[in-house]
């Protein structure tokens, strides 16, 4: 077993399992989480003996999103280049996971909010709690959902459904985005989606990882072809459109709405 500082590494046979636990806030995915999460997915890159990886958060939540709270991202001595980089820390970790040549389940548990919904889309399927559910509030804050999650939400659930979940930031429960195609798989029990996920990643373990691996690219590929064109600039915008709105609350009589 390694440890880092937010991240559990454990390997079992062909099965790793890595669970991330920042102890506050949530599991909220700040820059250093972020950071230590796309370092994982990078070190896996090499493995030749994993052919799984389950990911989870804790028992009580998945995440509660990007840490907004978090100073890196408005610290006015860093500069432009250097604010960019991290507000598309988000998009490399997930082109991180999803690209990874082993299949990947994220486990969740509890809440799945924004970023961390984002980072679930990135892996090849996704098992949840019963009990458990989704919110992406961007809008609701001013913010588009970035990531370049809008492809791969929109390639699971339809432009209707995709809608529905990212204008009206409503709570989503399990049941209902199992029902959608969201979610692969439901565990009723409590903190059971692991034991669920691991239950899959023990069949997909038993197979010959070159096919699996061939199969998984293949299928990525077709279905994520255009994906990055579409959205590679969802966090220049994001970036853009809270300087705009910024300026406009500096305007006498001005707010964000004009």
């Amino acid at each position: 077993m390694t440890r880092k500082t937010a991240v559990t590494v454990e390997r079992r046979g062909r099965i790793a399992t890595v669970r991330f636990d920042r102890g506050e806030r949530l599991n909220a995915l700040g820059p250093p989480l972020i950071e230590e999460l796309t370092e994982v997915a990078r070190s896996f890159e090499n493995d030749l003996e994993t052919n799984v990886i389950v990911v989870t958060g804790t028992r009580e939540c998945f995440s509660s999103g990007a840490d907004l709270k978090d100073n890196a991202y408005w610290d006015p001595e860093r500069s432009a280049l250097e604010r960019r980089h991290l507000i598309h820390g988000g998009g490399r970790l997930c082109k991180a996971w999803e690209e990874l040549p082993q299949v990947t389940i994220a486990a969740i548990s509890g809440l799945a909010v924004g970023a961390g919904c984002a980072f679930a889309l990135a892996c090849d399927w996704r098992v949840m709690d019963r009990d458990a559910y989704f919110i992406v509030p961007e809008v609701r804050i001013g913010m588009n959902l970035q990531w370049n999650t809008v492809p791969r939400l929109v390639s699971l659930v339809g432009p209707a459904r995709a809608k529905r979940i990212t204008l009206l930031c409503e709570k989503i429960h399990a049941p209902e985005i199992f029902a959608w195609g969201l979610v692969d798989r439901l565990s009723d029990e409590p903190g059971g989606s692991v034991d669920l996920a691991l239950e899959w990643a023990g069949i997909v373990a038993e197979f010959d990882p070159l096919t699996v691996r061939m199969v998984k690219e293949a299928i990525t590929v077709t279905a994520s072809a255009l994906d990055r064109g579409l959205s590679y600039a969802d966090a220049d915008q994001s970036m853009l459109g809270s300087s705009l709105n910024a300026a406009l609350r500096r305007v006498p009589g001005k707010d964000a709405r004009g």
